[in-house]
C-alpha cells in the first residue's frame, strides 16, 4: 500500500493535472470507478491504477491511503480510484468527422466527444485553440467515451467533404444531413473564423424560438446536429420486400 505523499506514482498523477505534462509524458488520468470500468469495457488497460482499499477497482490496482488519493485528485470530493492511461490520437477517418476550432472549454470538448461516440461513426478532429480532450474535466465530461471515440489533431483540409459550418445565425436550418460529412464547430462567443467558414460548402443553424435564448451551448448544438446524422431514413431501414 502507498502511504507516502512523495510516492513517485502519486507525484506523476499530480503532474498530469497540467496539459504540458500530459503532452510531455503522453499520459492522462481518469478519476473514478465508473471511468475505469468504461476503459475496461473498451478494452483499454491503464499504465497503472491506484485505488483505496475496498474499491471496486482495487483488483489489479495499487492500494493507496484514502487521504493521499484524495489529495492527488482534481475532484473536490476526492475519488476512490485513479487510472493513468496513454493518450491516443489517430488519423482522421470514418464517414463523419466533427471538426472543432477554438472550442476552449474542456467540459464542452468532453461532451462533444461523448455525443460523437453515441451518435455517429467517425473522428473528432481537434483544430487550433481547442481544450485538451485528455484534461481531467474533459475526461469526466466524456463519461468514458474518451476510451472508445477516435480522436485526431489536424486541419480542416484533412477532413472529408462536404464540410458544413454550424453557425448561431444566418444559415440553413439543420435537417436532412447525410454522411459523408464534416461538421465544423467553433467557440461559443467568436464562432468559426473566416478561413474555416470559407472552407465550408454550407452554413447551418439550429432554429430557436423567437425571443428565446440568443444561442445554444456548443456541446448542445453539436448533439442536435449529430442526431440528425444518426437518423436513418425509413426508406433505407426497409428492405425491398418489407412493407
Amino acid at each position: 500500500m502507498i502511504t507516502s505523499h512523495d510516492n513517485e506514482k502519486l507525484k506523476l498523477v499530480r503532474k498530469l493535472h497540467e496539459r504540458k505534462h500530459r503532452e510531455r509524458e503522453g499520459l492522462f488520468i481518469a478519476e473514478g470507478e465508473d471511468l475505469l470500468a468504461a476503459a475496461a469495457q473498451a478494452g483499454i488497460e491503464p499504465v497503472f491504477a491506484l485505488a483505496v482499499p475496498g474499491s471496486e477497482s482495487a483488483g489489479g490496482a495499487i492500494e493507496v491511503e484514502a487521504e493521499l488519493l484524495a489529495a492527488a485528485s482534481t475532484l473536490g470530493s476526492g475519488t476512490r480510484a485513479i487510472g493513468v492511461f496513454e493518450r491516443r490520437l489517430g488519423p482522421v477517418g470514418g464517414a463523419v468527422c466533427v471538426y472543432l476550432h477554438g472550442v476552449g472549454d474542456p467540459g464542452n470538448v468532453g461532451a462533444i466527444v461523448r455525443s460523437a461516440h453515441a451518435l455517429v461513426d467517425g473522428t473528432v478532429v481537434l483544430g487550433p485553440g481547442c481544450a485538451d480532450p485528455f484534461s481531467p474535466k474533459a475526461v469526466r465530461a466524456s463519461m468514458g467515451s474518451i476510451f472508445a471515440q477516435p480522436l485526431a489533431q489536424g486541419e480542416l483540409a484533412q477532413t472529408p467533404a462536404p464540410r458544413v459550418a454550424l453557425v448561431a445565425h444566418g444559415g440553413e436550418p439543420v435537417a436532412g444531413l447525410e454522411a459523408p460529412l464534416t461538421l465544423c464547430l467553433g467557440a461559443e462567443r467568436e464562432g468559426l473564423p473566416a478561413d474555416v467558414l470559407d472552407g465550408c460548402e454550407r452554413r447551418l443553424t439550429i432554429p430557436l424560438r423567437d425571443g428565446a435564448a440568443e444561442s445554444l451551448n456548443v456541446a448542445a448544438a453539436a448533439a442536435i446536429a449529430l442526431a440528425q446524422l444518426a437518423i436513418t431514413p425509413a426508406s433505407e431501414r426497409l428492405g425491398s420486400g418489407d412493407a
